[in-house]
């Protein structure tokens, strides 16, 4: 359980994010949530105290530091501390590398991959003087193994990882713990607009032959939050169905 424990999750407005919110709530968290969208947001929060728990909604731009300091002063403002944090925010600007466009490969890695940095240096700060922690990066499978035709999103999912063995080192003495996740082929809005036939394909490479749930992410986020994930720090877990290994 999580009971009263603090967790800022970000991109929370839908998909993965929203799940792992509702999943940190179940387990007793408070959670703060941060997205771009303030309307898609509220309504997560109000999902969130429909089922008795507590939230508050942080709308900005997690790929500007102004808006990750923002996001961090108003949740202790609110709850007092950051215990949790889920590196969560993430977008997709795919195209072959040949004609892959300045702004494109720029917009994935501000949002993924230097979101991600801001947010974590703002809960080093907060955790290293608290000495706990848990910050969890959401990467992805193919920032182990590549993708055509998203190699700036493979990029960013990568230096993820880099980034967080690095911070893991760095925060270990504190006991500030920093781990990953590598979600294989997820049911979210996105997978759903693609064929019949290219998911067959898709389930085709997966050993379990089937996708995962947003479900599954939230509880991988669940079991590193909590005190039984203590001397877990600078992993990568994967949650793939066997599709790498």
């Amino acid at each position: 359980m999580l009971n009263d424990k603090v967790a800022i999750v970000t991109g929370a407005s839908r998909g993965i994010g929203r799940v792992i919110a509702l999943a940190l709530s179940a387990q007793g968290a408070h959670v703060a949530l941060s997205a771009r969208s303030a309307e898609a947001l509220d309504k997560v929060v109000e999902e969130v105290k429909a089922a008795g728990g507590q939230a508050l909604a942080v709308p900005g731009d997690v790929s500007h530091s102004d808006d990750a300091a923002n996001l961090f002063s108003e949740t202790v403002a609110a709850f007092g501390k950051v215990d949790i944090l889920v590196n969560n925010a993430g977008i997709t600007r795919d195209g072959l590398i040949m004609r892959m466009k300045d702004e494109d490969w720029d917009a994935v890695m501000d949002i993924n991959l230097k979101g991600a940095f801001f947010c974590s240096r703002e809960a080093a700060k907060l955790m290293a003087k608290q000495r706990c922690g848990r910050i969890i990066n959401i990467s992805s499978v193919v920032g182990e193994m590549g993708n055509p035709g998203q190699a700036n999103y493979c990029a960013s999912k990568a230096g993820m990882l880099g980034m967080t063995k690095s911070m893991a080192r760095e925060l270990a003495k504190r006991s500030v713990t920093v781990n990953a996740i590598t979600p294989g082929f997820i049911e979210t809005d996105m997978t759903e607009e693609l064929s019949d036939k290219v998911r067959s394909e898709l389930a085709a490479q997966i050993p379990l032959g089937r996708f995962g749930s947003s479900e599954d992410i939230a509880n991988a986020v669940v079991f590193l939050s909590s005190e039984g994930a203590g001397y877990i720090t600078g992993q990568t877990l994967g949650v793939n169905g066997g599709m790498y290994m």
